[in-house]
């Protein structure tokens, strides 16, 4: 979802810089914002017991993050953290709910928006549960690829290092190296110079 940057600014926004590896917001922290990427990357992430990372989303210009939780009276279940530099615009709650007010068609779109990542949740929840690292991968960029127009074989340029996609499905990063030297062999996707398409 992306609200016009001016309209933000116009509401109160404020930009953040972030450098790689900081963080945005952390697990348990109280939700006071509304943050959109306008340059760069970030994840959304989870650490166990034993310190493993689980990606839940990585995110990029455009997008936004943790932004369901402001409609609710709950603290961050997860953390936000910059993979690249990054700017973002920060607008507190109180603030992005007056503009939502204000605007009946944008709460469609963040309604719409929401819709979507819920579907997102539904589709790796479902793709998770399998125990074949291919149908993972393949839920993984299937996912990604549905936002495209171009949905023709091997049009779309996955966005993610093999680490990330690793992550994102909860395999090892072996596991998916493998894996996807099996699906380019099974003509499900190609690689150009390292590069995935799908």
């Amino acid at each position: 979802m992306v609200i016009d940057e001016n309209i933000l600014i116009s509401a109160g926004a404020e930009t953040r810089h972030y450098t790689p590896s900081e963080t945005i917001f952390c697990e348990g922290d109280t939700c006071n914002y509304y943050y959109q990427i306008i340059k760069g990357q970030v994840k959304l992430n989870n650490y166990n017991e034993e310190g493993r990372e689980f990606i839940q989303n990585i995110l990029s210009e455009g997008e936004s993050c943790g932004e369901s939780i402001l409609f609710i009276d709950k603290p961050y279940p997860m953390n936000a953290e910059a993979i690249t530099e990054c700017i973002v615009l920060r607008l507190h709650k109180s603030l992005f709910f007056n503009l939502l007010n204000q605007s009946p068609e944008l709460y469609m779109e963040v309604s719409n928006f929401l819709s979507e990542r819920l579907y997102y949740k539904f589709v790796m929840m479902q793709n998770l549960s399998s125990q074949n690292p291919s149908t993972r991968l393949k839920g993984l960029m299937d996912y990604l690829k549905s936002f495209q127009k171009d949905i023709t074989p091997y049009s779309f340029l996955i966005p993610l290092t093999r680490q990330q996609m690793a992550s994102l499905t909860g395999l090892c990063v072996e596991t998916a190296i493998r894996t996807i030297k099996h699906m380019e062999r099974d003509k499900i996707l190609r690689i150009e110079n390292r590069k995935i398409l799908y």
